[in-house]
């Protein structure tokens, strides 16, 4: 029986230190990382090319794209999401904010909403952006509607997911130099 117990317990000991691993790994990588590890928050963004122009990309060839790569500065730590695009703009969302799961595995809207500077990579180019949550406005349920076309197989996504707060909507608007 101690010999079960013990090979137990090295067992145990083994799946934390991977997991540790794994977290403290992704934390030094140039971004997320991709695949069933993209759960994981990554570093902060060293490669990519800073886009520094007049004006607004754009972005309508984000709607074609499933997923961006986005980092806050502060905390510096990246993360892959969805994407919409509507009317020139764009929005990233978070999910399950009410939830259990949300409210264990979710820190960055509450930091983002704290401090909401961040940059954008897409196809090796950064953005400068500010994440600003939006709760109401016409808006809203035009993304709503093209989150439901990309991502839930044309599904209507209610306007109550946001009024509740189990939905939170960030718009990715132009950050100054």
């Amino acid at each position: 029986m101690k010999w079960i117990l013990l090979i137990l317990g090295g067992l145990v000991a083994l799946v934390v230190l991977a997991v540790a691993g794994i977290f403290t790994a992704a934390r030094f990588h140039d971004g997320p990382f991709e695949g069933a590890l993209a759960v994981v928050a990554g570093g902060a963004f060293v490669s990519g090319e800073l886009q520094s122009g007049r004006g607004e990309p754009n972005w309508d060839f984000l709607k074609d794209y499933a997923t961006v790569e986005f980092q806050l500065l502060d905390p510096a730590r990246s993360r892959t999401t969805f994407v919409m695009e509507q009317d020139g703009r764009i929005f990233i969302p978070s999910g399950y904010m009410n939830t259990a799961r949300g409210k264990i595995w979710k820190h960055w809207p509450i930091e983002a909403e704290k401090d909401g500077r961040a940059i954008l990579r897409v196809d090796g180019k950064l953005y400068n952006r500010n994440l600003v949550r939006i709760k109401e406005g016409d808006i809203v349920a035009a993304v709503l509607a093209e989150l439901g076309r990309k991502y839930a197989g044309g599904a209507t996504i209610p306007l109550n997911e946001v009024d509740s707060g189990n939905l939170w909507l960030f718009e990715l608007q132009p950050r100054g130099k």
